[in-house]
């Protein structure tokens, strides 16, 4: 009969337990939220293979595997998309493409599922027993297995997972800080600028996933098989919640609307320059700095998008930015900002790949809280509401 061992429950197994659900809900956020960002969808993704990986570290800690031994390395397979999933992650959150050609990524995700499936998942529960105690018990016996294969090179691939993990997020993660390396540069930022929330973000991403690498290769080199596992499935909720905190904390829950009497109390109250030491050649500069941003860096698609944000990333003041797009652009601020999301509006509803969407995730997309508010705009400077501009596409 197979040896078990009682259910061990301690700090780390709880701590792993709460990363899984929290893990689980954030991506069943990211891959359900409307609209469709092919960014979300990969980073829900990433998150379901983190939770998963977790869940069965946690089922092997805790020796409930055990009880499911069947279940012995069934997140496996996953250990192919982390990489990938993250690259695609960071290039579409700074330029939403993704092509058909895009899919040969994740062929080594489909052999290798492929593979456990024809050699592996239908094996006996004596084979999975011994394959379990074997990485996280060595001390107990193993059991006589008579129908365990005598080739062992088939199991070969199998053998080397932890290391052909490692060397592709190694892979990845090069491909991901030349990406961003040179995105900041496209920009005119240094690598370590703030100015670019994006940038910043998949620069932020990039440095946790690299700390997984390192912890991964620390681990696997100090500890015997899989039994330095927990460490590695603490430090993915450490990231899992570190990521629920940044969504929190970026949520437009946290950012109401302002009423429009106070948007139009601001903006005359920017209309009234006092005796401005603004030279034309200052002013010049200024504007040159702003179309840049405002068509590098998009910042007026974030919905919590305002004079002061504008002008914390060009370096000036409100009053002094107000003072430019008033002088050299004839607009004030809610004008100048309409303007730029419109433009926008209308890429996306000339676009094949968004035809599918509807106008309020539109209006979301390009930083409209209120389908309302981005009709009035759209229409005061199109000429025609956003319905009608479709109809006639």
């Amino acid at each position: 009969m197979p040896t078990t061992l009682p259910v061990q429950i301690d700090i780390f197994a709880l701590f792993i337990f709460l990363g899984i659900v929290q893990g689980l809900f954030l991506a069943f956020f990211f891959l359900s939220k409307k609209p469709f960002w092919w960014s979300n969808c990969f980073l829900g993704a990433l998150l379901l293979c983190f939770s998963l990986a977790s869940l069965e570290i946690f089922l092997c800690y805790t020796n409930l595997m055990f009880q499911v031994i069947h279940l012995i390395d069934f997140a496996e397979p996953a250990n192919y998309l982390l990489a990938p999933l993250l690259y695609f992650y960071i290039r579409t959150k700074n330029n939403n493409q993704f092509n058909r050609k895009d899919y040969w990524h994740f062929a080594p995700f489909a052999f290798y599922f492929c593979y456990c499936c024809l050699i592996f998942y239908p094996q006996n529960p004596i084979f999975k027993y011994n394959a379990y105690i074997s990485s996280y018990h060595p001390q107990l016996p193993k059991l006589a297995n008579e129908i365990y294969w005598d080739n062992r090179w088939v199991f070969l691939w199998k053998d080397w997972v932890n290391e052909i993990t490692a060397f592709s997020l190694a892979v990845y993660l090069v491909f991901i800080f030349n990406f961003i390396r040179q995105s900041f540069q496209t920009a005119n930022l240094p690598f370590f600028s703030t100015q670019n929330p994006i940038l910043a973000w998949s620069r932020n991403i990039f440095f946790q996933m690299l700390s997984i690498l390192v912890l991964f290769l620390v681990v696997k080199s100090s500890f015997h098989r899989d039994l330095g596992d927990h460490i590695l499935a603490a430090h993915l909720t450490l990231i899992i919640y570190w990521l629920s905190f940044q969504v929190i904390r970026q949520s437009v829950f946290f950012h109401p609307a302002k009423p429009v009497e106070n948007e139009q109390k601001e903006v005359k109250e920017l209309k009234k320059y006092e005796k401005s030491t603004v030279t034309p050649a200052i002013e010049e500069e200024v504007l040159q700095k702003l179309t840049e941003v405002m068509q590098n860096q998009q910042p007026f698609l974030q919905p919590d998008f305002s004079l002061p944000v504008l002008a914390k990333l060009l370096k000036v003041s409100p009053h002094q930015l107000s003072q430019v797009i008033n002088d050299k652009l004839q607009q004030n601020f809610f004008e100048f900002t309409a303007h730029y999301r419109i433009t926008a509006a209308k890429d996306l509803l000339l676009h094949p790949q968004y035809a599918h969407l509807k106008i309020e995730e539109i209006a979301e997309m390009v930083g409209y809280n209120s389908k309302s508010a981005f009709n009035t705009s759209f229409k005061k400077i199109v000429g025609q509401t956003p319905s009608e501009f479709k109809k006639k596409l």
